[in-house]
Formats: structure tokens, C-alpha cells, sequence
């Protein structure tokens, strides 16, 4: 069984020996030959540059022995092939080309030939198609409406995301029309990531934990099960929301094909809300990767000990790799992973 069929086994909820291993934000700043490559390119070249971000997908996969390839973009290309540029802040973070103000601006948000647009992401899928060869898993994602509406309508990266909550809750009929053509958007680019070769999508639903426990449902989960309805019986969906612990069980009644749990939860105990038949990935702490070898491998023995009575599990970090994980600790998880064996 090769990697990209034991990831396809551990989305279907079979009996493995061990788990497939892949890690948010793997390929990035914590790799020294990314770090070579942006001295030479902006993020946005080697995003938008189908050679380039088929050489930073592979980055990581030529140095640890991972199931599966994610492809190297940004969830904020949605809005950018929408009418809405972004680009990077100086002191760090994102900001948009411009703030959404109001509704006549979002009724100029374009949905429209989002393939053509976004027509870079699906070359460089069909690169990283080849190049794997049927070796490894190859996974596309795209941000949740909810969290790219965050960023569309806050300007950028936020601290209060106040914006955003005023709309939702002054003006409904304005943010379910935005919602609506992010959703629209969302839809036709996860149908051209799996023409292209992607085999299951992630959906990041980064901010789902700033919205009041009540409103989750309203603000963003309609949305993304609105998303899964219409994609997720052409290509596998990963449902990933950080900081909405209490929310699992809901997301799992989306049907989705797994779902990610972040670290403030015991992933066993994740895994209780969600039924045997939708997998579970994660949730490894990514500041332990700062640590040392010792501690990764302890608490990551401590999660497949944990998850070895439940088939479909899917072995990650709680959330993406920092740019400071040691390479050395990279390497012990990976190992730590691999080398494991399910008890009996």
C-alpha cells in the first residue's frame, strides 16, 4: 500500500496499521530551501507561477517520507479572481486592495468564469499531479466563506474582526449576498481543483472560533454545508474550523469526509462526537515542534495511542507549521508516525 492509497483508505474509514501523516502549511518558511526561494520570488510569484508553486508543493515531500502533497496557493485568490486584490502587509499580515463598505460594492463582486481567473492554480495542480505519479495523496483547499469574508470585509488581517460581526448582525440580507457569491466562488474552484487533479479538499475555516457559539450555524456552517452539498459527492471534503471545539458535532452533520480537530481538545474525545464513518485528523500542538525531540515524539505516540482503536484516523498538526518548527522535530514526528504500528 502506497501513500496515496493509505490516505485514501484512512478517508474511508478502513483498519490501518498506521495512520497517514501530512502537516498544515507544510511547505514554508521553516525549510531552508523556501527560504532560498523567496529571496528570488514574492509569495504571490510563487503562488501564481504553476512551476514554482509545483517546486514548493514538492519541498517537503523530498525531505520527510509524507502521504500526501497539499498544493501551495492562498484561500485569498477567491477574492482577488472576485474583484478584490490582496497583498502583503510590510509590518506583516494581510491587507485587501480595498475595504468592503458597502452593499453596492459587494454587488459588484464578480462569480463569473472563477476557472479562467484562478486557470494558474489548475496548472500547477496538473504538475503536481504528474510529478507524483500516483505516489502520494494530492489535496487542494480553499478558505470557508465565513473566514474569507473576515479578511473581504475587515481589509486584512484583523484583531476584533468587528466589521464583519456588525454586518452579520445589522444587516443579514447584505452579508448572506456576500456569502452567497463567496459560496458561488468557492464552488466552481474546488470543481476545477479536483478536474485538475486534486483528490480531496480542505476547507479552512481559520476564524470560525471569533463568532458567538449561537451563530456558528448562521455565519458559517450553512455556508460550508451548502459548499459539501454540491461538491462533496465529486470529491472528498476535510472540514478543518479552528477554535470551534463545541461545534464538532454539528460539523460532522454537514457529511463531510473528515473532519480536523485543532489542539484544545483530546483528540479521543473529538473523535466521540464525530460517527465511525467520517475520519478524523489531527491534532498535534504545532509549538511542540519548537521543542525537542523528546517531547515530539512523546505526545505523538500519545495521539496514535489514543486514536488506535478507531480506524480513519489521519495523523496533523492543530494547525499549520510555525516558520521556527525545527527541522529536526519535523523529522522526529514524521519518523515517530511512519514507524509506528496499530497494537495487534
Amino acid at each position: 500500500m502506497n501513500s496515496r492509497q493509505r490516505f485514501l483508505a484512512a478517508l474511508d474509514c478502513k483498519p490501518l496499521d498506521r495512520p497517514p501523516i501530512w502537516v498544515m502549511r507544510q511547505a514554508g518558511r521553516y525549510l531552508p530551501e523556501y527560504r532560498a526561494l523567496k529571496e528570488k520570488y514574492s509569495f504571490l510569484q510563487l503562488a501564481q507561477t504553476p512551476e514554482l508553486a509545483l517546486e514548493v508543493t514538492m519541498q517537503p515531500l523530498r525531505r520527510f517520507p509524507l502521504d500526501a502533497a497539499i498544493l501551495f496557493s492562498d484561500i485569498l485568490v477567491i477574492p482577488e479572481a472576485m474583484g478584490q486584490g490582496y497583498h502583503f502587509r510590510e509590518k506583516g499580515g494581510i491587507g485587501m486592495d480595498y475595504t468592503l463598505e458597502n452593499k453596492d460594492q459587494i454587488e459588484k463582486l464578480s462569480t463569473t468564469a472563477i476557472e479562467e481567473k484562478l486557470n494558474y492554480v489548475a496548472e500547477a495542480l496538473k504538475l503536481i499531479k504528474a510529478e507524483l505519479d500516483g505516489s502520494k495523496m494530492l489535496l487542494g483547499f480553499g478558505g470557508s466563506p465565513w473566514t474569507l469574508a473576515t479578511y473581504m470585509l475587515e481589509g486584512g488581517s484583523s484583531k476584533d474582526f468587528s466589521k464583519v460581526k456588525a454586518l452579520f448582525y445589522q444587516d443579514r440580507d447584505t452579508f448572506e449576498l456576500l456569502m452567497e457569491k463567496i459560496s458561488d466562488a468557492l464552488v466552481s474552484y474546488f470543481r476545477m481543483q479536483h478536474a485538475a487533479g486534486a483528490e480531496a479538499i480542505q476547507i479552512f475555516d481559520s476564524w470560525g472560533g471569533i463568532i458567538a457559539g449561537e451563530n456558528y450555524e448562521e455565519a458559517s456552517l450553512k455556508w460550508i454545508r451548502r459548499i459539501i452539498e454540491k461538491v462533496g459527492s465529486q470529491v472528498p471534503i476535510i472540514i478543518y474550523a479552528k477554535g470551534t471545539t463545541p461545534q464538532i458535532a454539528r460539523q460532522a452533520a454537514c457529511r463531510p469526509k473528515a473532519i480536523a480537530v485543532d489542539w484544545t481538545i483530546p483528540i479521543e474525545e473529538a473523535a466521540q462526537l464525530v460517527p465511525n464513518d467520517i475520519a478524523i485528523q489531527g491534532n498535534l500542538d504545532p509549538v511542540l515542534l519548537d521543542t525537542n525531540p523528546s517531547i515530539v515524539r512523546s505526545s505523538a505516540q500519545r495521539i496514535l495511542t489514543a486514536m488506535s482503536e478507531r480506524p480513519g484516523h489521519i495523523f496533523n498538526l492543530g494547525h499549520g507549521i510555525h516558520p521556527t518548527a525545527s527541522i529536526e522535530n519535523m523529522e522526529t514526528l514524521v519518523e515517530t508516525v511512519t514507524n509506528w504500528k496499530r497494537p495487534g
